[in-house]
């Protein structure tokens, strides 16, 4: 006589990339996934909003019955405190689903795995569930594309930083490399236009909010920005003067 396998089930962890901003950036993967899910998860602020809930609203239009939802109430804060006990209850919140033997879909805005949020649930679930991961097209490359230029050519080199960084970090980069990608770049805006002003590269420099939604937002002459804070999705994208090989 076989002995019945009553092994639970366990649900896997997955992290899907909803893009920038345009509902149509979202790939095919990352929209049947989110209408299968019988569990979603996502951050929103203290009133409740969810950006990437927001980019992935077309998807919501036709999902499963009973569609669980775990909201994820991030404090608009530099505490990082304050972040880790958010994550700390998110990750408590979606673990109690993966052991009913749920899959859980995180949405997040861009790519998962670049600058995302959920590289901080990731790092509380993995190693104890199963982790899967939906690529989503980044704000840099959005911006290329808003821009129609192109970020490297031949043998040009490449960085990213973030607003985050000091300024000798944000220095460095300006001068060691051909194109720099500044992300986060609200908060140390006005860091980031003296920064680019001391390595002379203000011409370089584009400007962009709110990259593909309705209040997209694109400056080509960094000069005519105000020396103040700007909003948290924007970013500068500095590329050198390129001569036509034509």
């Amino acid at each position: 006589m076989s002995r019945e396998n009553t092994q639970q089930k366990i649900g896997s962890f997955i992290g899907v990339g909803v893009g920038p901003g345009d509902p149509e950036l979202i790939t095919l993967k990352a929209l049947r996934l989110i209408q299968n899910a019988v569990v979603v998860s996502y951050l929103t602020n203290d009133n409740g909003s969810s950006q990437a809930k927001e980019i992935a609203r077309e998807a919501f239009s036709n999902v499963v019955e009973s569609q669980i939802e775990i909201p994820i109430v991030m404090p608009m804060s530099t505490d990082r405190r304050l972040a880790n006990t958010a994550y700390d209850a998110g990750s408590r919140a979606i673990e109690n689903q993966l052991l009913e033997g749920n899959d859980v879909v995180f949405l997040c805005e861009g790519d998962p795995l670049f600058f995302g949020s959920f590289a901080y649930l990731l790092e509380r679930l993995k190693g104890r569930f199963s982790c899967q991961v939906v690529p989503g097209i980044s704000s840099v490359h959005a911006a290329s594309s808003a821009l129609i230029h192109p970020l490297t050519v031949l043998k040009e080199s490449f960085a990213v930083v973030s607003g985050r960084h000091t300024d000798e970090q944000l220095d460095m980069a300006l001068d060691n490399h051909d194109s720099v990608v500044i992300m986060k770049a609200g908060q140390a805006r006005p860091r980031i236009l003296s920064a680019l002003k001391k390595a002379g590269r203000m011409q370089d420099a584009k400007y962009l909010e709110y990259i593909g939604r309705d209040n997209e937002k694109l400056v080509e002459d960094v000069s005519t920005l105000e020396n103040t804070k700007g909003p948290y999705f924007s970013l500068f994208v500095v590329t050198k003067q390129r001569v036509s090989t034509q």
